[in-house]
């Protein structure tokens, strides 16, 4: 996949363009069947398939996101699109002089760096200054300037369309199995391992602390069962997320203790996916009660996993396909296309 930063860079194409237009936080399975539309229509009229992104995302822009945002970094957005084969991803600088631009001008750009044949975009999908434009401008500019518009019904879990919202949402609550089944993958923080203060060798659990990008949208505190991945392997994985309140309250830290793993794994970096929730994170008045805890929650990690694997469909990450990102395709509903 080819990776172009800023439209007016959009290298000249001598096959048929199909753009995908969306913000795509997260990649939920919402997402992937616009995705999976797109590359169908770019394969079924011999062209490629481009599509679009934002960076940073437009909320931090507008001032209404909070931290600890974003489903997925522009690194993990890419990696995803090239998963679902994408053919080029086109990363636009979202800032203040863009937000300004009105939904007509930004399409007339659109149509002169890419010579669109065909645009796929979802059914309730705004764009452009004070979110004018919309799927029915899209048909109507598709008419003076020559492309076809494609729409993407929403894909639904639990009667209920999938968004990133409830993305958010489940995993805010911590609720990551839930998010896992909206996702079709596990919800997954990669970072650096960056030395802790060794409690957790002390206590006979050495742990793996992650340093999270910042923005990153961390579930709420507690106890979690997972898998890591790093350049020693794939391992269950035992997580907690909290502040230590047994060793006084200290910052927020993700860390992951490796079933069965033994080695260094510091200054490298490491993949975790959060599958299902153990518990909150507890205080304990004894050192040793908190290490009885920490027994039962590496004891009871293979047993969760199992049960949130048959719960959503998902296995471990090395299963399938990268994050198993194909998972929603099935559930793709027939788009609607929109003539000349």
């Amino acid at each position: 996949m080819e990776v172009i930063h800023g439209l007016e860079a959009f290298p000249k194409q001598r096959v048929p363009v199909v753009v995908a237009l969306g913000t795509f936080d997260g990649l939920h399975l919402g997402h992937q069947a616009l995705l999976a539309l797109a590359v169908e229509r770019a394969r079924a009229v011999q062209g490629r398939c481009a599509v679009f992104t934002f960076d940073p995302h437009p909320r931090s822009v507008l001032g209404a996101s909070p931290d600890g945002f974003l489903l997925t970094t522009l690194d993990e957005r890419l990696e995803l699109f090239r998963a679902l084969g994408a053919d080029l991803a086109v990363v636009v600088q979202f800032n203040d002089t863009f937000r300004r631009t009105s939904a007509e001008a930004w399409v007339t750009e659109l149509v002169r760096r890419t010579m669109m044949a065909e645009v796929v975009c979802g059914a309730n999908y705004v764009f452009g200054h004070d979110r004018r434009g919309n799927a029915a401008l899209l048909r109507r500019l598709g008419g003076q300037h020559g492309f076809q518009v494609w729409t993407a019904d929403p894909v639904g879990v639990d009667g209920a369309p999938v968004s990133s919202t409830r993305v958010r949402d489940a995993l805010r609550a911590g609720r990551v199995t839930d998010a896992g089944r909206l996702l079709g993958r596990w919800y997954t923080l990669r970072g650096l391992v960056v030395r802790g203060d060794g409690r957790g060798r002390v206590l006979g659990y050495p742990t793996a602390n992650l340093s999270i990008p910042s923005g990153k949208l961390i579930p709420a505190i507690g106890i979690y069962a997972g898998y890591a991945r790093g350049e020693a392997g794939e391992y269950q994985t035992a997580i907690s997320i909290g502040v230590r309140p047994t060793f006084g309250r200290g910052p927020l830290v993700v860390e992951a203790f490796l079933l069965r793993f033994t080695g260094n794994l510091y200054a490298t970096p490491l993949q975790v996916y959060l599958a299902a929730r153990l518990h909150d994170e507890l205080t304990f008045s004894s050192v040793g009660d908190l290490i009885r805890q920490i027994d039962a929650d590496v004891a009871a990690v293979p047993q969760a996993l199992a049960e949130a694997e048959q719960l959503t469909g998902l296995g471990p990450p090395a299963s399938g396909s990268v994050e198993q990102t194909t998972a929603g395709r099935s559930q793709t509903r027939s788009p609607k296309r929109e003539t000349r």
